[in-house]
C-alpha cells in the first residue's frame, strides 16, 4: 500500500511538471540568397571561379523554437562557410531572439559566392561586399519573420542510419557517420496534430558534387533535398551539416571508378537523403510539451596556422572584435530540445571527433551542427595533426594542433561529460 502511494505520488509530480510547462511554439521562414547577377563561386581558399549558370536557389532557412520564455533560432545558409563577423552583424539586426541563441550554420556547398573575401590571386579579394551586406539583412529578416510565425507545435525527433549510396570518406571509405538526425515540427491545435511546419535534417557530408570548376552556382544536393521534403509534406526543409571533415563527401563514384559530377547526381543524392530522413522520422512519437533550454560559452582558439593568420590579416572583413591576432574567439552552443541535444562545432570536425562527442552527449537523440557559428577550417585531434601524408592538407587548413583538444575540452564541460 505504501509502495503504491509512493509510485502514485511520483507519477502525480511528473504529470504536474509536464502540465505546468509552457507549450512549445515553432516558426519557420526563408529568404532566397541567389544573387541577381551570377557571382563567382568558391570552393575554398583561393580565387573564385566564374559562374555561367545556376541550378537551384541559395537560401537562408530558419527555424525558431520558443518555450517558457526561451527562444532559439537555427539558421541554415547555402554557403561554403559564414564567418562570425558577418553572423554578428545579422544578430545585431534581429529583434526577436537573443544574439547568443542565434545559431548560424552553413551547408558547405562548394558552388556559392565567397563570403570571406579570399585572395583573388591579383592582389585583391573575392566576393562582393554589397552582396555580403544584402545577405546579412536577409538573414535578420528571415529570423524575425520566423518569430512572427511562432505557433503551437509538437515535435517528432529521430536518429537512424540513412541507407543507400549517399556519402563515404574519400580518405578512408568506411570512416564516416551514416546516422541522420531529424527534427520535425508539427502544428497543433486543440491538442490535435496538423500540418508539418518544418523538417530539420542533420547529416555529415560535403555538398561538393558540382564544385566551382563546373561553373554552376548551386546549393548542390541540398537543393533537391529541400524540394523533395517540401513536395512530400515535410514543411520547410532545413539542412545542417555534421562532422564531415577529412574527407566525408557525397558518394558519386561511378561504375568505372570515376566521379559523376552532374546535377543529376545532386538530384539523386538529395532526393535519397530526403526520403531517408522522412523514413527515419516517420515513426517517431509526437513530443507534445518538449523542454527547450540553451546554454553557450565563448572559447578562444590559438591561431597557429600561418595560412589562416595571413588570410585574416589581409581580409576585407574586420576581425578585430573576435581576434587579437594570436587567437580567435567563437561561441559553442548546446541546445536541449525535447529528447534531442544539439551541439555546435565551429568548423569541419573529423568523424572520430563526431563519434566521440555523440558517445559522450547525454541526450536520447544527439545532433552535431557542423560549420555553425563559425567555419574555422578543419578540426582534428592533436595525435592526428600533421601525423601522416593524407592529413597534410587538412592540417594546413586547420587553426592548429590544439584546436581539437581545446574544442573537445570546452564541449565536454558544456555538456557536463567531464
Amino acid at each position: 500500500m505504501i509502495r503504491t502511494r509512493v509510485v502514485l505520488s511520483i507519477f502525480t509530480l511528473l504529470l504536474g511538471a509536464s502540465a505546468g510547462r509552457a507549450e512549445l511554439r515553432v516558426g519557420a521562414a526563408l529568404r532566397v540568397l541567389t544573387p541577381a547577377e551570377l557571382l563567382p563561386i568558391s570552393g575554398g581558399v583561393g580565387p573564385s571561379a566564374a559562374a555561367r549558370e545556376k541550378k537551384g536557389d541559395l537560401f537562408a532557412r530558419v527555424m525558431v523554437f520558443e518555450e517558457s520564455g526561451t527562444r532559439v533560432a537555427l539558421v541554415g545558409l547555402d554557403f561554403l562557410g559564414f564567418p562570425r563577423v558577418l553572423a554578428d552583424q545579422a544578430r545585431a539586426r534581429i529583434r526577436g531572439v537573443p544574439a547568443e541563441n542565434v545559431l548560424v550554420g552553413s551547408t558547405h556547398t562548394h558552388s556559392a559566392p565567397d563570403m570571406y573575401g579570399f585572395p583573388d590571386g591579383k592582389g585583391g579579394h573575392g566576393g562582393d561586399p554589397g552582396y555580403r551586406r544584402r545577405v546579412v539583412v536577409l538573414i535578420a529578416e528571415a529570423v524575425d519573420e520566423a518569430v512572427a510565425r511562432l505557433a503551437p507545435a509538437a515535435l517528432r525527433i529521430a536518429v537512424g542510419e540513412a541507407r543507400g549510396k549517399i556519402a563515404y570518406n574519400y580518405y578512408a571509405p568506411d570512416l564516416y557517420d551514416p546516422r541522420c538526425g531529424v527534427i520535425q515540427a508539427v502544428a497543433t491545435r486543440d491538442g490535435k496534430a496538423g500540418d508539418v511546419i518544418a523538417t530539420l535534417v542533420n547529416y555529415a557530408s560535403h555538398p561538393e558534387i558540382l564544385g566551382p570548376r563546373s561553373g554552376i552556382l548551386s546549393p548542390d544536393f541540398c537543393g533537391p533535398l529541400y524540394d523533395r521534403i517540401e513536395q512530400r509534406g515535410g514543411g520547410m526543409a532545413l539542412f545542417m551539416n555534421g562532422a564531415q571533415g577529412g574527407m566525408v563527401t557525397a558518394d558519386v563514384r561511378g561504375p568505372d571508378g570515376r566521379d559523376v559530377q552532374t546535377w543529376g547526381e545532386c538530384v539523386r543524392i538529395g532526393t535519397l537523403l530526403a526520403d531517408e530522413a522522412l523514413r527515419i522520422v516517420g515513426g517517431a512519437p509526437l513530443e507534445s510539451r518538449p523542454r527547450l533550454a540553451s546554454r553557450s560559452r565563448e572559447i578562444a582558439l590559438p591561431m597557429d596556422s600561418p595560412l589562416i593568420r595571413q588570410l585574416l590579416a589581409s581580409s576585407p572583413l574586420d576581425y578585430s572584435g573576435v581576434s587579437d591576432g594570436k587567437t580567435l574567439r567563437t561561441r559553442v552552443n548546446l541546445v536541449e530540445l525535447g529528447s534531442a541535444r544539439l551541439l555546435t562545432i565551429p568548423g569541419e570536425a573529423l568523424p572520430n571527433i563526431g563519434y566521440f562527442l555523440k558517445r559522450k552527449m547525454p541526450g536520447e537523440h544527439d545532433f552535431l551542427l557542423g560549420l555553425t557559428n563559425d567555419a574555422y577550417g578543419y578540426i582534428l585531434t592533436r595525435v592526428d595533426f600533421d601525423s601522416f601524408e593524407r592529413y597534410r592538407y587538412i592540417s594546413r587548413t586547420s587553426l592548429g594542433e590544439m584546436t581539437g583538444e581545446i574544442y573537445l575540452r570546452e564541449a565536454l564541460e558544456l555538456i557536463g561529460a567531464r
